[in-house]
C-alpha cells in the first residue's frame, strides 16, 4: 500500500470507530438517481447525522462487499484508491440499478450509560438495557462493533426491473420499484435479518425534499416484516433500522455487543 493510501485508509479508519453510533447513520448517496444510458454512474458513501454527512473516499479494507447489481448481472466496484465519490463506473446497462455495500466492523466504546440508554430508547430495543444488566455487564467502559450494510436503488434509462434480497446480513428489499410503480399508497419494504424477516421493529424514514428540508417519521414492520412508506413525488429518501445482537467476548476488552445497521436510498420521481 502507497504512503497516500496509507494515509487515507488510517483517516477513514481512525474516524469510524471515534463516532458514536448512536448519533450517525450510514448510507449510499448516488450523485444522480436517475441517468442516462452511457452516463457514469457515481454515489457517494456517507457517514453522519439528520441526513447529512460525510462523503468516505474509495478503500476496499473499509468495505466486505462493494457491488452493482442490475437484471441477473452482478459487478463488484472497482475504484481508485481515495477517489470520492466512492462508486464511479461506467453504467452496466439499463434498467434499476441496486448498489450494494457492506462495510467491515468497527468498534465504539461506551463510557456514559446515559448515552447508551439514550441510543437503545432511540433506536427502540430497550430490551438490550435489562439483558446487559441481567449479563453482569459494567454500565460504563464497555464496547460495541458494528457493521453497516446499505442499498440504493438507481434508474438507469427506463429504470426497469425489481430488487431483490441479496444475501447482506441485514437488508431492505423494495417491494416495488420507485421509479416505474404506483407508489400512491407508498413504498412497500421487506426488512431481513439472515434471510428472515424482522418482525414488529422500527424502521426511521429520512426524507429530503426538494427544498432541502429534512425530516424523519418512524414506522414498524409488521408480522411479515413488511411495512409501507408513505412517499411524496420529487422526494429523496433513507430507509434505517438497526439490530443489536448479543456478543459473548473472550477478553475483557472484547465487544459486549454487536449492532447491524440496514439502510436504504431511493427517488420517487417528480411527476
Amino acid at each position: 500500500m502507497s504512503y497516500l493510501a496509507r494515509v487515507l485508509f488510517a483517516v477513514n479508519v481512525a474516524l469510524l470507530p471515534a463516532i458514536p453510533s448512536a448519533a450517525h447513520e450510514f448510507w449510499i448517496d448516488p450523485v444522480e438517481y436517475s441517468i442516462s444510458p452511457g452516463d457514469q454512474l457515481q454515489a457517494h458513501i456517507r457517514v453522519g447525522s439528520n441526513y447529512d454527512g460525510t462523503s468516505l473516499v474509495y478503500l476496499p479494507r473499509n468495505f466486505s462487499r462493494f457491488e452493482v447489481a442490475i437484471g441477473d448481472e452482478l459487478i463488484a466496484v472497482e475504484g481508485r484508491m481515495g477517489a470520492r465519490p466512492a462508486l464511479q463506473m461506467e453504467t452496466p446497462g439499463e434498467g434499476l440499478a441496486v448498489i450494494l455495500y457492506e462495510a467491515t466492523d468497527n468498534i465504539v466504546n461506551w463510557d456514559e450509560w446515559d448515552r447508551f440508554v439514550g441510543f437503545c430508547e432511540h433506536k427502540d430495543f430497550t430490551e438490550v438495557l435489562d439483558r446487559h444488566l441481567d449479563r453482569g455487564l459494567p454500565q460504563t467502559g464497555f464496547s460495541e462493533s458494528y457493521t453497516r450494510h446499505v442499498k440504493s436503488l438507481v434508474a438507469i434509462g427506463d429504470g426497469a426491473g425489481a430488487d431483490r434480497a441479496f444475501g447482506l446480513r441485514t437488508e431492505f428489499v423494495a417491494l416495488a420499484n420507485p421509479y416505474t410503480d404506483d407508489l400512491s399508497d407508498g413504498l412497500p419494504v421487506r426488512l431481513l435479518l439472515e434471510g428472515e424477516p424482522r418482525r414488529d421493529v422500527q424502521v426511521e424514514l429520512w426524507d429530503r425534499a426538494p427544498d432541502g428540508e429534512i425530516s424523519v417519521v418512524k414506522y414498524r414492520t409488521d408480522q411479515d416484516g413488511e411495512a409501507l412508506l408513505p412517499v411524496v413525488p420529487g422526494h429523496i429518501y433513507m430507509a434505517d433500522s438497526v439490530t443489536m445482537l448479543e456478543r459473548e467476548p473472550e477478553t475483557p476488552d472484547d465487544p459486549v455487543w454487536h449492532s447491524l445497521w440496514a439502510s436504504l436510498t431511493f427517488e420517487v420521481p417528480a411527476e
